[in-house]
């Protein structure tokens, strides 16, 4: 399926092309006038009207030289995270008289253990920079003979020659679902014959060996290298939830989880008496998926930039659930399923990491593990990060 739009169960879906994640360009033909490591960034493209390097106008994207001679542009993505691809995202913003007209896609899947690597693959590897890639460049001739060998044109066809929209806002994204099961780690994203592309984001569902981690290792249950997703939510308005379960801590404040100031707040806000808590109708809440069935040990409710927006209070709750997804979305109140309380209501600071614990007494010790996780925040704000650190547990496994 071929649209301008990205719908919103894709859109909650990890980028595994995200050099968030670690993904690198290993190799490209050409990059004159902006360098295809671009194509990987996190942040959306923007566009400075006056902005020029030594080799034109810049653009914050992948773009070639205009062709003058034989063939086309092409580039080797390594992705961050291992993954079964649902769909793609080929966002040519801000390339109007200069997007690249049609695009392509291959994909291959290799060990983790880059030790049995194809030799030329390997060693692209090893000499693709651990910083920004240069613009004004071109392939020198031992990185296309190596990136030859790959005969990565052969590898499999996730997306086939297909024609792209120019990057005006209605045009810009050129949204395909994508049929396939396997697990991918690598792409080659064609370019017929040149031009630019601002970004390709590679949506899906990490597949992580949970089979190397013992149970006696402490880990983040519900972060996005390890699995974890957002299966729904109420309100998005500033910053999609999915950013809660990013690595590290947020760069900015759109790097975060941000509503819409409630539009049912009451005149003058009153506190519970007894419990200091304000009393206020209504929460933004969002449904998680934890990477691997588990026991929470730890949660770390992070509201970094969030100064004047920080939620007043927040609560986590969770769920050993085997029934449909939908069951979960539609319990708004948590009167239907036997949801338990992970973390009790508590007051939020602005731009804080907030730390508790089983330990302290925080955090509740839940027997059975859990599967999914609900984060309510009241009324409204914004967080940046949510953390789980718990051990992976099978479903019918106890503390």
């Amino acid at each position: 399926m071929t649209t301008h739009a990205i719908d919103a169960q894709a859109d909650s879906l990890t980028n595994l092309a995200s050099s968030a994640f670690g993904a690198r360009v290993l190799f490209a033909t050409d990059e004159w006038f902006a360098a295809a490591h671009n194509l990987l960034q996190p942040e959306e493209p923007v566009f400075i009207a006056d902005k020029f390097t030594d080799f034109g106008k810049w653009m914050d994207g992948w773009e070639s030289r205009r062709k003058r001679q034989p063939g086309h542009d092409w580039c080797i993505i390594e992705l961050g995270l291992r993954g079964t691809i649902e769909a793609l995202d080929i966002d040519t913003a801000f390339f109007t008289g200069n997007h690249a007209p049609r695009v392509s896609i291959q994909a291959m899947s290799l060990s983790s253990d880059k030790s049995t690597w194809p030799a030329a693959l390997r060693a692209l590897s090893d000499m693709a920079p651990s910083a920004e890639r240069p613009m004004g460049r071109r392939a020198t001739a031992e990185e296309l003979r190596l990136a030859e060998q790959l005969r990565s044109h052969e590898w499999t066809e996730l997306l086939p020659f297909t024609e792209m929209g120019a990057g005006y806002p209605e045009t810009r994204h050129n949204f395909f679902r994508v049929q396939s099961q396997q697990p991918w780690t690598h792409l080659r994203v064609n370019m017929f014959p040149d031009g630019g592309i601002a970004r390709v984001r590679v949506l899906g569902t990490v597949l992580m060996d949970w089979a190397r981690v013992p149970e006696t290792q402490l880990i983040d249950l519900v972060s996005s290298e390890h699995g974890g997703k957002v299966i729904k939510f109420n309100d998005a308005h500033y910053g999609h939830p999915k950013n809660l379960l990013a690595p590290g801590r947020s760069k900015t404040m759109a790097d975060g989880w941000e509503t819409a100031r409630k539009k049912t707040r009451p005149p003058v806000l009153e506190a519970n008496a007894s419990t200091g808590l304000l009393q206020v109708p209504g929460k933004d809440w969002v449904v998680l998926k934890l990477g691997h069935p588990g026991v929470i040990q730890q949660v770390e409710v992070d509201t970094n930039h969030f100064k004047g927006n920080f939620p007043e209070s927040c609560v986590v709750y969770g769920i050993a659930h085997t029934g449909s997804e939908a069951e979960l979305i539609e319990d708004v109140d948590n009167t239907r399923l036997p949801w338990q309380t992970v973390l009790p209501r508590v007051k939020l600071q602005a731009h804080r990491q907030h730390y508790f614990s089983v330990e302290d007494g925080t955090v509740y010790a839940v027997a059975k593990p859990i599967n999914y996780v609900k984060l309510e925040m009241f009324p409204d704000g914004g967080i940046s990060r949510l953390r789980l650190m718990g051990f992976k547990r099978t479903s019918g496994s106890r503390l």
